[in-house]
């Protein structure tokens, strides 16, 4: 982490290495990319062409799978700039990367954002990617979300939503905690066991934690109305919310 890159790296090493163990760690991980492309499947399509979607943090391309078969007229471009993980992403969805549907980019999210148009995106979505951001540059990253979308566009995003009573959020981090040692001790896995502790403490940092009740205050205060935060589960929940 540098000031320079002041969004989570780890995932270019062990982590994004062995990043499908997530789906023991946390099971509800997948369910919540299901969530999001669910949401976007309702999303009412424009007159003319596609439902073009801006992924943030594809990753392996869990989530980006998830849009893709939401609905056939679904064209995501996918933005990751870890090239470990991204690389993953290209192997297991190059089909329909092939068919037109799917494009890659390897900038950050806020650069890949601020080279979009004003009102040229019909859906942002995300899974497990803004709780990675330190406080000031995911602001940035909502208030470019903000601009790109169309008017009526959807910001969806399944994540790690901090919950605003303090001693339940810690209790239930330390639950996550536990499993994290009965999964990968169990599998032999310390190194990653490791580095996923590491993780956790950049997550649950002064400067990165994405507290429930701030990140609501901050879509509206960009301007975004219907807010909507749902299917939560310990710390992970489901945010909508519409530019009108």
């Amino acid at each position: 982490m540098t000031t320079s890159t002041p969004y989570d790296a780890m995932f270019s090493g062990v982590i994004g290495k062995d990043y499908d163990m997530l789906k023991l760690l946390s099971p509800l991980a997948v369910q919540m990319s299901q969530l999001v492309g669910d949401t976007v499947s309702r999303h009412p399509a424009p007159p003319n062409g596609p439902i073009n979607v801006v992924e943030l943090g594809g990753g392996t391309g869990i989530t980006t799978l998830a849009l893709l078969t939401a609905r056939e007229d679904i064209k995501v471009v996918s933005v990751d700039n870890e090239p470990v993980m991204q690389g993953q992403a290209q192997r297991n969805l190059h089909t329909w990367q092939a068919q037109g549907r799917l494009d890659f980019c390897a900038d950050d999210a806020l650069t890949a954002l601020r080279q979009r148009a004003d009102g040229s995106t019909d859906v942002v979505a995300s899974a497990y990617t803004l709780h990675n951001f330190s406080d000031s540059y995911r602001q940035q990253v909502i208030e470019e979300v903000f601009r790109v979308l169309k008017p009526g566009g959807l910001f969806v995003n399944g994540d790690r939503y901090a919950l605003d009573d303090y001693e339940l959020h810690t209790r239930t981090t330390q639950a996550e905690v536990g499993r994290y040692f009965t999964v990968l001790t169990a599998a032999n896995k310390l190194d990653l066991l490791e580095h996923w502790i590491v993780h956790l403490f950049s997550d649950e940092s002064a400067n990165h934690i994405m507290r429930e009740g701030l990140a609501l205050q901050h879509l509206a205060a960009v301007g975004f109305t219907d807010i909507k935060l749902c299917n939560r589960y310990e710390v992970n929940a489901l945010v909508t919310a519409y530019k009108p």
